[in-house]
């Protein structure tokens, strides 16, 4: 009769996707100026006499074509002519101009453009402002799985979730938190934390998500308030699995248990999460499995975005 009222609340719980509000009733120019015309060549010198006829004609050497004498090694003399056209500088440049821009583009052509990102703001993860500080070390990004033991969906992502943490990058500090939104949450919270404390919840975490959703015992009291009952309940849970009661209710009650509730509260105040499950990437962004599209998605885009940190 308990187990089944105990999974009456559970289901309750988290009929409505796992939200936090439904938790304590219900739970779950281009510029467009024409560019300036370069300037028409001057009309062309008439032609230039030879130095001889230079001399007889007295002609003093002109702006159109200045004429220099060379001695040649055999003594003999040869004139060299240089235009002073502007029109012929200016069709220079032009040329030179347009081969460099020639250059330029086909070097852009030659450098493959970044693939466009498959992910929007506001749309695939919400960005935080301002970013919240981590607790990851330096180098490290980190990321957050915001859940709870009664909810079907981060059940269901469980898997994947595990999948990912054993080959996710190296780079990313992965930590889940179990929400704190009321007395049941925090009894479920509490039984996380102590597994993590005696080194037992990386093999006792898809055992938990079992017991609750396939063996349909909650791990809480029928009262969501009684406290020593839902001990009672988790510590003839873990005893299947080899840890003692008295070993387990040392952890249950320990500094380090209070102290990471207090901080998994915190958390989830600081990034004020209303559903689950829910990740939180570097402090900046926040995602879940409705914006990514799928869980798949979720995990691929928590990969880009923590990728995308890193570089930075």
């Amino acid at each position: 009769m308990r187990a089944g009222l105990c999974l009456l609340w559970v289901l309750a719980l988290s009929a409505s996707g796992c939200g936090r509000q439904s938790a304590t009733t219900e739970h779950g120019q281009a510029d467009t100026t024409p560019a300036t015309a370069l300037a028409p060549p001057a009309t062309p010198a008439a032609p230039t006499a030879t130095a001889t006829e230079r001399q007889e004609a007295g002609l003093a050497p002109t702006q159109a074509a200045k004429v220099a004498r060379l001695k040649n090694e055999d003594g003999t003399e040869s004139v060299d002519e240089t235009a002073g056209d502007s029109g012929r500088n200016n069709t220079l440049l032009a040329a030179v101009a347009s081969t460099v821009a020639s250059a330029t583009a086909a070097a852009s052509a030659a450098t493959p453009a970044a693939p466009p990102s498959p992910w929007t703001e506001g749309v695939n993860y919400t960005r935080l402002v301002p970013a919240q500080p981590t607790a990851a070390a330096p180098g490290q990004i980190e990321v957050l799985e915001f859940f709870w033991y009664g909810c079907p969906h981060c059940y269901a992502i469980d898997p994947s979730v595990e999948t990912w943490r054993k080959t996710k990058a190296p780079y990313i500090a992965f930590s889940r938190v179990p929400v704190m939104w009321s007395a049941g949450h925090r009894s479920t919270a509490r039984l996380f934390y102590a597994l993590k404390s005696l080194g037992k919840l990386d093999q006792l975490q898809s055992e938990i998500f079992k017991e609750i959703h396939v063996n349909g015992d909650p791990l809480i009291a029928a009262d969501p308030n009684d406290a020593a009952g839902a001990e009672r309940l988790q510590s003839a849970f873990v005893a299947k699995f080899g840890i003692p009661a008295d070993q387990f209710a040392a952890a249950y009650h320990g500094f380090d248990v209070t102290t990471d509730l207090q901080r998994a509260d915190e958390l989830g105040l600081r990034y004020r999460i209303e559903g689950v499950p829910t990740f939180v990437i570097a402090g900046k962004y926040v995602a879940d499995v409705r914006s990514a599209g799928s869980p798949e998605r979720l995990l691929a885009l928590v990969n880009d975005l923590a990728a995308q940190e890193h570089k930075h």
